[in-house]
């Protein structure tokens, strides 16, 4: 572990090197905290990971959740931040000596990583990770884990709400579990129907013979989610407690990191109208036979902004379960109730 101070929860521009796997596939992986992770954590209570942008910019990510955890006045002693921190295959080599790294667009999707003996999913560190940070022995406290992500970050934690398989293990131990989604560039669509004004019919495969590939649909999946089936995955997606947030402002066409591939563009041009098309695209499947467990808002004033975002309202309370301080210029939020 680098060395890090944790007096007060100050933040430390450093990350702490996490041991994960199993005996057959072991690796260490990089993620700030604002605990020493190998030190007594027994009273931890709550567990709140945010997960970086394309840009892998876990410090600023941290930076955002300890800023909100200080102005939350909840006690610091008893919620543990973790910002992940995935490396990249172009990073220098010293930086992160013996972990996994991803190429760059990989790591969002749960493809696997490279720079490791065996195959491991960006989705399967999500799942050590949980593993380890629920293991009655070391945090025997736990009771509420919530999972945010942003732009790329939005994106993995989209589509790893619909595919892991440890959600149900995790809750049915009384544990709740929360996914937080912002300001994604694309979804994982269920069927290969795309929005068509405020409906959804079947797209024209002729005009973008990809559209329904994963990422983006549920055809040729990755070998994590092998199996699985588009109706299937739904049905227990819309069981699991979902959080959409959108900037009403995240409306650039011309966004420099805005996915313009045409299986993205089939989801709507910008990202705010992807969301709320999804958003639409949940009830047209649910219909009146399935409840969803999901909540959706639109956020004022606030565009690609991860700091803006999760500093909301709307995004206070479903992290911190409280309302920012009155002097903190928290964004106001719309709500769109399934």
């Amino acid at each position: 572990m680098i060395g890090l101070s944790f007096a007060n929860n100050s933040l430390a521009a450093a990350w702490q090197r996490v041991h994960l796997g199993t005996a057959a596939n072991e690796y260490d992986f990089p993620v700030y905290a604002n605990h020493d992770l190998n030190a007594d954590l027994r009273n931890i209570r709550e567990v709140i990971l945010i997960l970086h942008g394309a840009h892998r910019d876990g410090d600023k990510y941290f930076a955002t959740a300890l800023s909100l955890l200080k102005q939350s006045g909840r006690r610091a002693d008893e919620i543990l931040l973790l910002a992940p921190n995935f490396p990249g295959t172009g990073d220098r080599a010293e930086d992160f000596k013996g972990m996994p790294a991803w190429h760059p667009r990989d790591w969002a999707a749960g493809l696997d990583a490279q720079q490791v003996a065996f195959s491991l999913s960006s989705f399967k560190v999500l799942d050590d990770l949980l593993l380890k940070i629920t293991d009655e022995t070391k945090f025997p406290s736990v009771t509420t884990l919530t999972l945010a992500g942003h732009s790329a970050g939005g994106q993995f934690i989209q589509r790893y709400a619909v595919l892991n398989n440890i959600d149900e293990q995790i809750r049915s131990r009384g544990l709740e579990l929360k996914y937080v989604v912002a300001n994604p560039s694309s979804f994982l669509y269920f069927t290969p129907q795309r929005p068509d004004n405020k409906t959804f019919k079947d797209y024209p495969a002729a005009q973008c013979p990809d559209f329904n590939q994963y990422r983006y649909g549920t055809d040729n999946m990755i070998p994590y989610a092998a199996g699985k089936s588009g109706p299937g995955l739904f049905k227990r997606y819309s069981h699991r407690s979902v959080t959409y947030l959108m900037g009403m402002q995240d409306t650039n066409p011309q966004h420099s990191m805005l996915d313009k591939t045409c299986p993205a563009l089939a989801q709507g041009p910008t990202r705010l109208s992807r969301a709320q098309a999804y958003v639409r695209y949940e009830r047209f499947l649910a219909g009146r036979a399935t409840r969803i467990n999901h909540l959706a808002y639109q956020i004022v004033g606030v565009g690609h902004d991860q700091a803006k975002m999760f500093g909301s309202i709307c995004a206070v309370r479903v992290l911190f379960q409280t309302d920012p301080p009155q002097d903190a210029q928290a964004a106001l939020c719309e709500p769109d109730l399934f």
